[in-house]
């Protein structure tokens, strides 16, 4: 039998290295992200579904199929109105119970969570207990970044309160008020609340990552949200209408986060908004102090 040609074994040996590094990827990934891979191998789950993009738990009875799906209709055409476009099409994922919920999200806490990969999928995992169009929006809203922006950019240069306080301007669960102005106000109430007055002010920098937002106790966690939608909803009554479009534009651009959120603001509305009362987040420290 004649030996195979150098070149031959070239392949084959390039073949089975390439086979062995995609087996020990894909299990580290398994190991360190395993919500991701049982996400997407939902559809040979025992979900249900009738589209491909609706996974109901074999556990929640058929009737409530269509009262569910109207819900995520709902939030769909917040996220469609607010963005000005919608482009994201996550999975939605509705779990009836805490395993399997924690399987999908890798967590116990919380009423939905939303996961997105450097290819594009996305999914959010909804515990059916506690289903709402402001929980569904929330979620679809960090899927809709994504999707706008790209895996890179919303992972690696947005910062968790901006990511964070945009879903809540989609989530009237803390301030229902749509006027972003008459929002900030509210939303400044509910942060004088959590900071008693101003005195355990949270700064933005400490919570731009995951870990500093998510890693403090269940008060700090909520003072947390409540300093995001402050700061948000603010922006948002400085940039107009077209503040998010605008950022988004400008990052795409090749603009930092950083330059597009102060770009966005407009001169002449920040001039008009002068009688609201400071946003106490971007005072100097010294004014902090003082006051």
């Amino acid at each position: 039998m004649k030996n195979p040609p150098p070149i031959k074994k070239l392949i084959l040996r390039s073949g089975k290295l390439l086979l062995i590094g995609v087996s020990v990827l894909a299990a580290s990934l398994f190991i360190l992200y395993p919500q991701i891979f049982y996400c997407e191998l939902i559809r040979f789950s025992g979900f249900n579904s009738e589209n491909d993009s609706v996974y109901f738990s074999p556990e929640i009875n058929k009737k409530h199929y269509k009262s569910l799906k109207n819900i995520i209709l709902l939030s769909e055409a917040r996220i469609d109105s607010f963005y000005s476009g919608r482009m994201s099409r996550p999975v939605i994922i509705l779990c009836n119970n805490p395993q399997e919920y924690e399987r999908y999200c890798s967590s116990t806490e919380g009423a939905g969570c939303s996961l997105g990969t450097p290819w594009r999928d996305s999914f959010v995992i909804l515990n059916s207990q506690g289903i709402n169009a402001d929980v569904i929006s929330h979620e679809m809203s960090h899927a809709e970044l994504l999707a706008q922006l790209g895996w890179w950019k919303t992972t690696m240069q947005i910062p968790q309160w901006f990511n964070e306080g945009i879903a809540l301007m989609l989530d009237r669960r803390f301030v229902a008020n749509p006027d972003p102005a008459e929002r900030y106000l509210e939303y400044m109430d509910e942060w004088q609340y959590y900071t008693r007055g101003g005195q355990e002010i949270l700064e933005l920098d400490n919570i731009a990552s995951i870990k500093g937002f998510f890693n403090g106790s269940p008060q700090d966690v909520m003072l947390a949200y409540m300093s995001s939608g402050m700061e948000v909803s603010y922006w948002l009554t400085l940039s107009g209408n077209a503040g998010l479009r605008n950022l988004i534009r400008r990052m795409d651009a090749g603009n930092s986060f950083e330059k597009s959120y102060k770009n966005a603001e407009i001169k002449t509305r920040i001039s008009y908004y002068r009688k609201l009362p400071s946003n106490p987040l971007r005072l100097p420290d010294s004014a902090k102090i003082l006051q």
